[in-house]
């Protein structure tokens, strides 16, 4: 059973755009940019708490196209409009996760933004861009999303964005933030 509303053209993930940001599908090209992002300590702190292997970054680069091939949503990758610097990447999923309280058929919200380009309310930019995207494509009015509870940056991008605590879950036998958005008049 689908999530989305419409589906955007077999393979295609369709492109955003916000004052400052290009929001676009994965491609190959983007994989250097990615394996540096994955890599970066203050990016996976919080996130996988090691670097991203090459293969584990090509797959990661290959679920996010897989995503929009087959559920119909998906990640964007993040670009800087005025320079085409890739920035990160922004979007929804459905990961499957052995996660207790279960996140089972609720799209989960993720982002990672640079570090260089952090700071600058560009994930909260990006976030914007994708929730009203989900707004007017999925079916469902609630969206997920996940976190270490410590990463107080995180917190506040989805509390901007309207997202609030449902609670604590465990994950990967630690801890974790599970927040939650109703889409506005959903």
């Amino acid at each position: 059973m689908s999530r989305t509303k419409s589906q955007p053209p077999f393979g295609q993930t369709p492109e955003l755009l916000t004052p400052r940001l290009l929001m676009r599908g994965h491609r190959a090209g983007d994989f250097d940019a990615m394996l540096r992002l994955w890599s970066d300590e203050r990016v996976i702190r919080h996130i996988l708490g090691r670097p991203s292997t090459p293969s584990e970054t090509w797959t990661r680069l290959l679920r996010y196209v897989g995503h929009w091939q087959v559920l119909g949503f998906g990640y964007w990758a993040i670009e800087d409009r005025t320079t085409g610097a890739f920035l990160g990447e922004v979007g929804f999923a459905d990961y499957k996760r052995d996660i207790q309280p279960s996140l089972d058929g609720v799209p989960e919200a993720g982002w990672v933004i640079a570090p260089e380009a952090q700071g600058k309310g560009l994930a909260t930019e990006a976030l914007a861009a994708a929730l009203a995207w989900a707004d007017a494509n999925f079916v469902d009015p609630k969206t997920t999303c996940i976190m270490a509870p410590q990463h107080a940056a995180s917190i506040r991008v989805a509390a901007k964005n309207g997202f609030t605590e449902r609670g604590l879950a465990t994950f990967m036998n630690e801890p974790t933030l599970v927040m939650e958005r109703i889409r506005p008049n959903g």
